[in-house]
């Protein structure tokens, strides 16, 4: 076997890129080389642009893009652009939108929008000395930041809040400017990280010109500025409701009534388990990151917060919640996530672009909407599912095709499975067996 390791790959053209990984990690370099080449796309300007988004690339890496029709989001329809591969998750966000549309659809509100930034910093001074002059220090941070925040000021975003926080008591001399951001229809990341290292720059100026201070007081060290992913104050409120009886139709075999006693049954076993909740929140993201993908934004972001959000009490429970009062069943999730519609992948990616047409180019705050109903309809379903007829029937139903391919099966197969399983319990074993069965029926006696 050639020595795998290798300097300057960076440096190296694509084509050698690709050339160097088929001939080193793929028994035929050939026949690999080919294979990943032909992912490349067509237009060779729009592979530029899609090389430009990382590094070291060598091909790109294709998921299912699908449509989930029929969503009903405050009164207004929309086509929910999704792109993952798992099985059934599109088909189950299609059925919930389906139905919850008679029943008034998905309700969705975003309670608040501002991001979190922070620069983190040691400093060997007294604190009292130091919030004393907190007016004049955070007059210096925004001025000083002017050049970079005064387009999103203009479009009505920007600096909202500084606070200085004192972290001393568990970290010796350590000490963090919190601040609050308004980013409009952009993510923001960009623009925060700069603000947040321009106002790093002003702190340590600021105190060493500090004639109060003295010695050690004037050198304060930046550890780090950088904007938090855990957004607990810019946030989405989407919910489903109707009276009990309308839930009728939910499961053909169970009572309005029991299927919604089950239920919330089952969103407070989520809420009280961290183990049931882990797999709970998981299918909520199944909605979200979809969407999230689609669009252009950044799923581990929106994740990342997600899941600290869900820990806020000290234990990992369920991002959404159920009640039933006064005869009526509510189902809703707060969710806290960053998202743009303006910049970065949303521009350039093409198919970004064409989903946020899809959805009729949203503002960040409908998008956030969009998300976050996508991912209680997704939780809705897979319940509904596991209270009723478990969840394996419906999933193992889509993953049919996926068993059927692995195992080659032509087109006439494909057919005859698919009728085959209609009535019947989809797994690998029984898929093959089948085609065992079929193709020496098959065989010339």
């Amino acid at each position: 076997m050639q020595e795998k390791k290798i300097s300057g790959f960076s440096k190296l053209s694509k084509s050698e890129k690709l050339r160097w990984v088929a001939t080193h990690f793929a028994e035929d370099a050939d026949a690999a080389e080919q294979e990943l080449k032909c992912f490349w796309h067509e237009d060779e300007e729009q592979q530029r642009v899609f090389d430009g988004f990382s590094e070291n690339t060598i091909s790109n890496y294709f998921l299912p893009y699908g449509i989930a029709p029929n969503f009903l989001i405050n009164g207004r329809l929309y086509a929910v652009p999704m792109v993952i591969e798992e099985s059934s998750v599109v088909a189950a966000a299609s059925s919930a939108a389906k139905f919850w549309h008679p029943r008034g659809g998905f309700k969705a509100e975003v309670l608040s929008t501002q991001k979190l930034g922070q620069v983190h910093f040691s400093w060997p001074g007294d604190i009292r000395q130091l919030r004393q002059r907190f007016p004049q220090l955070e007059q210096r941070l925004r001025t000083d930041a002017k050049h970079i925040t005064r387009n999103m000021e203009q479009r009505g975003g920007g600096v909202q809040d500084i606070e200085l926080i004192d972290l001393s008591n568990v970290e010796p001399d350590y000490y963090q400017l919190r601040v609050r951001f308004e980013t409009c229809d952009s993510m923001g990341a960009n623009f925060i990280n700069s603000v947040l290292e321009e106002f790093g720059n002003s702190l340590k100026a600021f105190v060493a010109e500090q004639e109060a201070f003295s010695g050690k007081a004037r050198e304060l060290e930046i550890i780090m500025a950088i904007l938090s992913n855990y957004t607990p104050d810019c946030v989405v409120r989407a919910s489903v409701s109707c009276a009990v009886d309308a839930l009728q139709g939910a499961c053909p075999d169970m009572p309005a009534e029991e299927f919604a006693q089950k239920f919330a049954k089952a969103i407070r076993i989520a809420e009280i388990d961290p183990y049931r909740a882990t797999t709970h929140n998981k299918g909520i993201f199944n909605g979200v990151d979809a969407v999230v993908l689609a669009t252009g934004n950044d799923f581990r972001a929106i994740e990342a917060c997600g899941h600290t959000h869900a820990s806020q009490g000290g234990q990992y429970r369920s991002l959404s919640h159920c009640k039933i009062e006064d005869g009526v069943f509510t189902f809703w999730m707060d969710l806290p996530m960053a998202v743009g519609t303006v910049g970065g992948l949303t521009k350039l990616h093409p198919i970004a672009r064409r989903s946020l047409d899809i959805l009729g180019r949203p503002s960040a705050n409908e998008l956030m909407a969009v998300i976050a109903a996508t991912g209680l309809a997704q939780n809705f379903a897979a319940v509904r599912s596991l209270i009723t007829t478990g969840i394996q029937q419906g999933h193992m139903k889509m993953h049919l095709m996926n068993i059927l391919n692995h195992l080659n099966a032509k087109p006439k197969e494909v057919k005859e499975a698919v009728a085959h399983f209609k009535d019947k319990v989809v797994s690998f074993t029984a898929v093959r067996e089948f085609l065992k069965q079929y193709r020496k029926q098959l065989v010339p006696k």
